[in-house]
């Protein structure tokens, strides 16, 4: 597996390993509106197969449901719906190099010839000196994703020297939008520096499989409606991927090792409030200090939730130390920074 060829196969030894994930989702469209007979996942899985090669990752697991495809991969996830696709990886690859291709690989064989919303997201790398080409900067990204894209916006949110989360993000005006009515959000938090008994579960030397490690730490009781696609990689690391019949999704990524530990939770349910979902998923994996970020747009009931984190000033022994908002074309976003504070 790609992650594993960039560990030490020591766990408390490990050679550096990049959690800082990578996200690209795009919503895919018609410039004559008429979209009903296209389908992302009309693509061949060979073709998404070579697209991963150019990224450097490979499917290791699938699950799926009238809704949405759902690929475990070597380094992270990979969700396909009707018009929605959504590339999270980790490690050192190189996501937005699969861009073009991709955009010639709809239009071929998926029917879209224009895209409705375009994001590209990730948090402060801890070692980006050791990125590939195009991602050791968040300026090299922008410049890549402007020469195909055009007239898309970049934003920091954040301390750009300690903890941060960029965002490039386009909406065109040019195409027709999609159904107003429909529900979109996302949820993530991205945790560090997190418990050491918690991330010890995500090895061989503690779990069996990674059922296991599921089970044991309660990844099955975050969201119950989740039909969970679970793998535990060797020696140490975990990703799981959950669907549910409605098409909603959550995914888990873990870097267990003691010395850049991180975890990744990200889950577009549709919620009027996240602070119970919030409070299970920090208590589940215990960081030391996380960030949550929230892109709701105005159908989703999500939509006051920016609102509600700024009320949020503290998780138990977590303290909000940063709150920022951002009004998009048609989606409001919030960043939270939470650190623990001494007992």
């Amino acid at each position: 597996m790609e992650k594993m060829a960039e560990t030490d196969q020591n766990f408390n030894g490990a050679q550096y390993f990049e959690g800082v994930e990578k996200l690209l989702e795009i919503w895919f469209t018609r410039t004559d509106g008429k979209t009903k007979t296209c389908d992302l996942r009309s693509i061949p899985r060979n073709k998404w197969e070579s697209l991963l090669q150019i990224v450097h990752c490979e499917v290791i697991s699938f699950s799926s449901n009238e809704q949405v495809d759902a690929y475990v991969l070597s380094e992270s996830s990979m969700f396909v719906s009707k018009d929605r696709f959504i590339l999270k990886t980790c490690g050192t690859t190189t996501p937005l190099e699969c861009v073009e291709p991709l955009l010639k690989l709809v239009k071929l064989h998926a029917g879209f010839n224009a895209y409705e919303d375009v994001f590209y997201s990730r948090k402060n790398f801890k070692r980006p000196e050791l990125q590939k080409s195009p991602h050791r900067s968040f300026d090299q990204e922008v410049d890549l994703l402007n020469s195909i894209f055009k007239d898309g916006s970049s934003y920091c949110l954040g301390d750009e020297e300690s903890e941060c989360w960029y965002l490039y993000t386009l909406h065109p005006n040019n195409v027709p939008s999609s159904d107003l009515t429909r529900s979109d959000q996302t949820l993530e938090i991205l945790m560090s520096d997190l418990d050491p008994k918690v991330m010890s579960i995500f090895t061989k030397a503690n779990s069996s499989s990674a059922t296991e490690a599921t089970k044991k730490s309660g990844i099955d009781k975050l969201i119950p409606s989740m039909r969970i696609d679970d793998f535990l990689f060797d020696p140490c690391g975990y990703s799981m991927n959950g669907i549910n019949k409605a098409g909603h999704y959550m995914t888990i990524h873990i870097t267990p090792e003691p010395d850049f530990s991180y975890v990744s939770f990200e889950s577009n349910i549709p919620q009027s409030s996240y602070k119970d979902v919030i409070s299970r998923v920090i208590e589940t994996f215990k960081p030391g200090k996380f960030v949550v970020t929230i892109f709701a747009n105005q159908a989703s009931p999500a939509s006051s939730s920016a609102h509600e984190m700024e009320k949020l000033s503290r998780f138990g022994p977590w303290m909000q130390g940063d709150i920022q908002y951002c009004r998009l074309n048609n989606y409001d976003l919030s960043y939270t920074f939470y650190s623990k504070f001494p007992s």
